[in-house]
């Protein structure tokens, strides 16, 4: 975005026929387009977790009934708006530590391979304690993920 104005200029000074009304009408929807651009819809950092919560859930339904497929279809959403918070959120102090939770996110992926499903109940239950840790180092920690389960069955509460 930092470039946008100034590739705008290069281009009006190398289109302009040299005429000065001609620059001001494209000057104007210069300013018209950067507007716009400030006023566009930005997901906030919460909503985004939300989505990841939502995933975490459905991770652990996937990997419980053994829909490998579908555990590795979570995985890819949770790294997806994992992805979308660095580009969208990339100013906030909880972004940069995002990358806490890569390792554990690809020690899932390790269970979608062996189908052992003892292995994934233990790297969820990392994988969450991750989330929490995370959030006490980002001083949420009145947001915990707690999880209760029987054979088939996750209760997750915030």
């Amino acid at each position: 975005m930092k470039y946008l104005g100034l590739l705008i200029a290069v281009l009006i000074l190398s289109c302009s026929d040299g005429r000065v009304g001609g620059r001001k009408v494209l000057i104007a929807k210069i300013d018209s387009l950067e507007k716009e651009l400030k006023n566009m819809y930005k997901p906030g950092f919460g909503e985004m977790m939300s989505g990841i919560q939502r995933h975490h859930t459905k991770l652990w339904f996937s990997g419980i009934n053994k829909n490998w497929k579908l555990v590795g279809f979570e995985i890819h959403e949770i790294n997806e708006l994992l992805e979308d918070l660095g580009k969208y959120q990339s100013s906030r102090k909880e972004t940069r530590l995002l990358h806490m939770i890569s390792p554990y996110i690809d020690s899932i992926k390790a269970t979608i391979e062996s189908k052992d499903v003892n292995d994934f109940k233990q790297k969820y239950t990392r994988l969450t304690n991750m989330c929490n840790d995370c959030h006490i180092k980002t001083k949420y920690e009145f947001i915990k993920v707690t999880l209760e389960f029987d054979s088939y069955t996750c209760k997750t509460t915030i």
